[in-house]
């Protein structure tokens, strides 16, 4: 039986109309929204692979097997389409989506070490097929591709920025951890931490795509800020499928089992009354709850209004994301991201 538990839905859990006020028609998939970028998509594809290369035998045959398993690529199209949606995509542009995805990729790959993760994505991940010496070496090849390829065309911008984002996601990884052993993440910690780790990689994307389109700092700000709010509603999203929720399909309780406390449950227990937070802090605490406890768990963040809490504010956030997006003149660029918005915080999984 899988772990899987239906929360019955409120009014509250249905998504709105996200797109009402604007006027901007849903898109149907990821492929329509990255349609204005496309052509240049395929150039970065290019870009990538060469950015890849090595003479060295392992480091290639490693290279080719995470080439084939690239997914959405949803980090390059959104320095495409804020490049497009800021002034005009140039070189620099395809170097700062290059950069985005060596970085991503190799924190992956450490990512995968640390937590001893054999698969990623339903795909072996590179220390279960080499182990963890060449999982290690291969990240910090990767980051050192990423640091030249900027270096080498004077990229000092794109470079700075994706630094800071991956000093950030180190430093929200670690804070995470610290509070895990404590269980006393308050909101205003949860938040800093999904700023760091989650939103400050998306943000960089979008300040490093109109930093290569365009000198004006203010449009460079927007679309960083406009990053940051992605970012933060694409994660509130993900802690929401940790609670089984009616129309997502990730498995109740790895966030719990983790001990991660998230939105919903820092909402949750932030309204209990003493018995039921110490009941659930302890269950928690466990770090290995039964079925029926993550069934109470679920329960106990619904009736108390955790998940209406955590939607609520991950709308909001959509909202300002696409009203930093209308400050920008009008374009099919401009309009794809306005699309990505409303795809993030309405995808399945």
């Amino acid at each position: 039986m899988s772990d899987q538990v239906t929360i019955t839905q409120s009014s509250a859990t249905s998504s709105p109309d996200l797109t009402s006020d604007n006027g901007v028609p849903r898109a149907s998939s990821l492929s329509e929204i990255r349609q204005p970028v496309v052509e240049e998509l395929t150039e970065f594809r290019s870009y990538f692979r060469d950015a890849m290369r090595s003479d060295v035998g392992l480091l290639d045959k490693v290279t080719q097997y995470i080439l084939r398993r690239k997914g959405k690529q949803i980090r390059p199209i959104l320095v495409l389409l804020s490049a497009k949606a800021s002034g005009v995509v140039s070189e620099t542009t395809y170097r700062g989506a290059a950069l985005v995805e060596l970085l991503h990729t190799a924190t992956l790959v450490h990512d995968d070490v640390v937590d001893e993760a054999e698969k990623r994505r339903g795909a072996f991940s590179i220390n279960a097929l080499w182990k963890n010496k060449v999982s290690v070496l291969f990240g910090d090849f990767l980051l050192s591709r990423g640091l030249l390829l900027a270096l080498d065309h004077r990229d000092y911008e794109l470079l700075h920025i994706m630094s800071d984002a991956v000093r950030r996601m180190s430093e929200g990884e670690l804070l995470q951890i610290e509070k895990s052993r404590k269980l006393d993440i308050d909101e205003e910690t949860y938040f800093r931490i999904i700023s760091d780790k989650t939103a400050s990689l998306i943000a960089a994307c979008t300040a490093s795509g109109a930093a290569s389109a365009t000198d004006d700092r203010d449009v460079v700000a927007t679309m960083r800020l406009f990053g940051e709010k992605l970012g933060l509603a694409f994660q509130i999203r993900d802690d929401l499928f940790d609670y089984g929720v009616r129309d997502v399909g990730k498995p109740l309780g790895i966030d719990i089992k983790e001990r991660k406390m998230t939105l919903p449950l820092i909402f949750a227990l932030r309204t209990a009354d003493r018995a039921d937070r110490r009941e659930i802090i302890r269950i928690v605490r466990s770090g290995s709850p039964s079925r029926a406890e993550l069934r109470r768990i679920a329960s106990f963040v619904d009736t108390t209004g955790g998940l209406a809490y955590a939607q609520e504010k991950m709308y909001s956030l959509a909202d300002e994301a696409r009203g930093l997006l209308g400050q920008l003149p009008e374009s099919a660029s401009r309009t794809s991201l306005m699309q990505l918005v409303d795809y993030v915080v309405n995808r399945k999984r």
